[in-house]
């Protein structure tokens, strides 16, 4: 007997629909909870505590993909690229991922649900660099130590014409 037999019955398609429909779920979820906090207590704190919350979520994250995919300890940049393309968000995200060199790999957000949703508002970005920072920062360094993570570009940094929303930088450093 299987653990999920309401599962059992649907195909492909079907699985990835319901994967893609539990990763909005998680984002509207995440959505909801940061508003409310600014509600009560303001952009400012609102912020810090979603800081707090992303550098434990992010390594809980990494560490069971890490697990799942079965990847070797600093398993490096190629551990890293597997390891961002099975994140919760990447069925909602388009993302890009290039290899320039090979101690370097460059993550741009092309569409994020957020952000692109405040456009069709015509509201501002949300500046979420500084949650950025830390949850793409422990994430990589979760994969391997030896991975550091620098910004190239994430609001309240201008993106006009950028053609993404965000992008990230991940050294190899040995």
């Amino acid at each position: 007997m299987s653990k999920y037999p309401e599962l059992d019955v649907l195909d492909k398609e079907e699985l990835i629909k319901v994967i893609e429909d539990e990763a909005k779920n998680w984002l509207a979820h995440d959505g909801l909870w940061f508003q409310a906090v600014e509600r009560h207590f303001g952009m400012d704190a609102a912020i810090k505590l979603d800081e707090e919350a992303w550098k434990d979520f992010t390594q809980i994250e990494a560490r069971r993909i890490i697990e799942r995919l079965n990847l070797p300890e600093n398993s490096g940049l190629d551990g890293l690229e597997k390891a961002l393309n099975f994140r919760m968000y990447r069925r909602i995200n388009e993302q890009v991922i290039e290899r320039p060199d090979e101690h370097t790999l460059i993550l741009k957000m092309v569409t994020c649900r957020v952000q692109a949703a405040r456009q069709r508002k015509k509201m501002p970005f949300f500046p979420c660099k500084s949650v950025g920072i830390i949850e793409y920062g422990y994430f990589a360094s979760t994969i391997d130590s030896r991975i550091k993570t620098r910004v190239i570009k994430c609001p309240p940094d201008d993106i006009t014409g950028a053609g993404y929303h965000c992008a990230w930088e991940f050294k190899l450093e040995e």
